[in-house]
């Protein structure tokens, strides 16, 4: 990680500033606003194209979806209840889901939700086929019963489909909206503003600065607290832990652990840590030369400094992975096989690789201030195969171009579930048709794992499921489709005055601000 001489004279400011003040100085965003400090801008605020949680944070509350996670004791669970759906029966061994709509429920522009609104929602999601129609089934098939009953009807039983609806691609759209802008199926439009029947709604966006959010004066829920919600744009995560020590910022998320650590013994803000299904990890390109050589990609996983990473980059704050499905999350398979630091048998490999490289191109960006350590000792572990790292740092909506494209070596990524199913893990990551953004970001295929995911999700049977899925990962571990970092408890640091606030598991960088106050 690296550190400048600015690090410590903003320290020294810091230290000044709570030396000579009498009182805290959060007082500086009035008690019916909220500002969240964030890294960087959303890529698009489009529900049926947005993958990308740093986007969620505008998107999830602007709209709603037939269901929400619910809230239990306080805590975010991975459990469903009705959002705008009022009651659901499925039929036909699951084939067959039909919804009745809660009535009262309006667009921000006054206009009320039916299930036409739902019909044309879901068509023009999977119409696009962007990432977030992939964790439906293809061929979903919507039907607007009468204005408060729509009927879903699918090829074939797909276990996870109530839990997909939580997705924020399952987002309601204003059909006003889409047909105002029909001629690009409102891609443009929706890109950059939102419409939706969500507490809150877009109000302006101005780009590197801030996004506006206010509440939308057609919510059928309960008012929300704050009269405005911005989302300030700060890239240093020093500079935001700065703003939120001053006041000048209620939330800041994405901050190095050292960061974390000296706020919460500083005392002035409250800082939290949940346990989270979050996961690091290393895409290893294995659609073209040279990592398309299985040896190779197991020489890298035994070059990596697992371990390390977890103590000092994350201060312990972490665990390393076993393979794709975290710990938490079932189907974890706690006897899997697991790389582990191990120069001998990185060497190994390495003799056994055909096409020896000399040069990896390896990418990441600033989005997580814990990818440049991560890259850095990635670089220093792999000269000793005599493999030279060439370090990439790109901005982050370039960086997910050129993974998306498939042009590079090795690149970063952070991955959170959207619903609390191995399907997120092991459907996204390895299914043949999911190469690039959205999800198989190895571009990894093997028709034997193929057949094992499909299987996976035929059956409602649990049990079943978890042994199609271990068999599954066996084998891509063995083919070391990716490198398995760690996956990292959540923190956050946010203002004493907020109230409110639910971590859920499904939904890290979202915040219920319809829910939370001063």
């Amino acid at each position: 990680m690296k550190f400048t001489a600015s690090k410590g004279f903003f320290s020294l400011l810091i230290a000044a500033a709570v030396t000579t003040l009498s009182a805290p100085a959060w007082s500086a965003v009035p008690k019916d606003m909220l500002v969240i400090g964030k890294a960087a801008d959303p890529q698009t605020l489009d529900p049926a194209v947005t993958i990308d949680n740093n986007d969620w944070t505008v998107t999830y509350p602007a709209y709603q979806r037939l269901v929400k996670y619910k809230t239990e004791n306080g805590k975010g669970a991975t459990d469903v209840e009705g959002d705008l759906a009022d009651s659901w029966q499925s039929e036909d061994g699951g084939k067959v889901w039909t919804f009745k709509l809660r009535k009262g429920a309006s667009f921000d522009d006054g206009s009320p939700v039916t299930a036409d609104a739902v019909k044309l929602s879901f068509e023009r999601l999977m119409r696009i086929k962007q990432g977030p129609s992939e964790a439906f089934p293809a061929g979903l098939k919507i039907d607007a019963v009468d204005p408060q009953t729509v009927r879903f009807t699918l090829d074939a039983p797909f276990a996870p489909f109530l839990y997909t609806l939580a997705n924020d691609g399952a987002s309601i759209i204003n059909p006003a909206v889409l047909k105002a802008h029909a001629s690009d199926d409102a891609r443009a439009y929706l890109a950059e503003h939102t419409a939706g029947s969500g507490a809150y709604m877009l109000q302006r966006w101005q780009k590197g600065q801030q996004l506006v959010l206010v509440p939308n004066p057609h919510f059928a829920g309960s008012k929300p607290a704050f009269k405005r919600v911005s989302v300030k744009i700060i890239s240093e995560s020093s500079a935001r832990r700065l703003q939120l020590e001053k006041g000048d910022v209620d939330i800041a998320d994405s901050l190095p652990v050292d960061q974390f650590a000296a706020l919460k013994k500083q005392g002035d803000v409250a800082v939290y840590d949940y346990p989270a299904l979050r996961v690091t990890y290393l895409y290893l390109n294995n659609s073209k030369p040279p990592l398309n050589q299985p040896d190779l990609r197991r020489a890298v996983s035994w070059a990596t400094d697992y371990k390390g990473m977890v103590s000092g980059i994350l201060g312990g704050n972490g665990k390393q992975m076993r393979g794709p499905i975290p710990e938490g999350m079932w189907g974890y398979d706690a006897g899997a096989m697991q790389y582990s630091l191990d120069l001998s048998k990185a060497k190994e490999a390495f003799d056994k690789v055909a096409d020896k490289p000399k040069t990896l191109s390896f990418l990441y960006s600033d989005n997580d201030p814990n990818w440049e350590p991560i890259a850095l000792s990635m670089q220093a572990n792999l000269q000793t195969l005599g493999i030279n790292v060439k370090l990439e740092k790109l901005a982050n909506a370039t960086m997910r171009e050129r993974i998306g494209k498939g042009d590079y070596d090795i690149a970063i990524g952070n991955w959170s579930p959207d619903f609390a199913d191995p399907y997120m893990f092991m459907n996204y990551w390895f299914e043949s048709d999911k190469k690039g953004l959205p999800g198989n970001r190895s571009f990894y295929a093997n028709p034997q794992v193929d057949s094992l995911l499909k299987q996976a999700v035929s059956t409602p049977d649990q049990a079943e499921r978890t042994k199609y899925y271990q068999q599954a990962q066996k084998v891509v571990i063995d083919d070391a489709a990716y490198v398995y970092l760690f996956q990292k408890n959540y923190q956050v640091g946010m203002n004493k005055a907020v109230k409110g606030y639910v971590f859920n598991p499904m939904l890290e960088q979202i915040f219920n601000i319809s829910e939370m106050s001063k």
